[in-house]
């Protein structure tokens, strides 16, 4: 027998390319298809998750905590929502999350976590995430307000036959956690022209040459998707996947370098992607807390 373990497992659909197809053609449908599946594999590997299976239009991914797969269900919605339309033409996505167990032997897109969130993401609307309860349990206070219940409210959701979440679909819905405890921390990046806050609200933010990163650094010395900075409890920690690693400058402090390794921002102060902070020809990204 293998060894048991327990996953979360994200099944995503990509939706819209028939009717995209219809008007632009095949050709550019497949185009667009593919940088909407990108953006997806963008937001699973940012979360430390693993391909298990796909196709042309769908994706099933294993992550080791429920946490990582929520965080990358929210990063994809986002993603694909503001993708350009074409021809008036929007593709849209549904994704479905289940936390259980897989056999060592068993292919995780075989199992019967993966099979529970295929029938969460065929259930799913539009441009929706639907979880279990299995996972959304096991989510830390601070990101519990990326769930709400859902199948209190909707019919078609009862005959799954267990209770089921709407994943980031209303963040500022916080279940189980007081008003008096929630955390306001806001961080405010700075990048050329562009202004952008990560708080509870907006959790994660990439950076990176590449174009489908928030942040796109135009720096040789840069990798494609060079690192990321997460909320996480009422903080702010800098996680690095690069080649030259990160450089942050915090006032009052000197510089530190973290390369594929994290830490915690206090700031303010910038940051380099694979150059100095103090690199005035550098693509620095400046960043402060309130």
């Amino acid at each position: 027998m293998g060894e048991k373990k327990n996953l979360c497992l994200m099944a995503v659909d990509i939706i819209g390319a028939a009717s995209l197809d219809a008007a632009i053609g095949a050709l550019e449908a497949k185009h667009a298809v593919d940088r909407a599946m990108r953006r997806v594999d963008l937001a699973v590997e940012a979360n430390r998750g693993e391909v298990a299976n796909r196709n042309d239009i769908r994706v099933c991914a294993s992550f080791e905590r429920p946490e990582l797969a929520m965080l990358a269900a929210c990063e994809i919605l986002d993603r694909i929502r503001n993708l350009p339309p074409l021809a008036g033409k929007r593709l849209g996505t549904r994704i479905g999350i289940h936390y259980g167990e897989v056999d060592g032997q068993t292919n995780v897109w075989e199992s019967e976590a993966c099979n529970i969130a295929g029938r969460l993401m065929r259930a799913a609307k539009g441009n929706e995430a639907l979880a279990s309860a299995a996972g959304v349990m096991l989510l830390p206070p601070s990101l519990r307000h990326l769930a709400e219940p859902e199948s209190e409210t909707r019919a078609d959701l009862l005959a799954l036959g267990f209770p089921v979440y709407s994943v980031g679909r209303n963040s500022s819905a916080v279940m189980s956690i007081p008003p008096a405890t929630r955390i306001g921390n806001r961080m405010t990046i700075r990048h050329r022209n562009k202004t952008i806050t990560l708080d509870e609200h907006r959790p994660v933010l990439l950076l990176g040459r590449e174009m489908a990163n928030d942040i796109v650094i135009v720096d040789p010395r840069a990798s494609r998707q060079h690192c990321r900075i997460e909320y996480r409890q009422g903080g702010f920690t800098l996680i690095d996947y690069s080649s030259n690693g990160c450089y942050v400058f915090e006032d009052g402090s000197e510089e530190r370098r973290i390369r594929q390794g994290e830490t915690a921002i206090v700031g303010p102060g910038r940051i380099g992607c694979g150059f100095s902070a103090h690199d005035t020809d550098g693509d620095q990204v400046l960043f402060e807390l309130t």
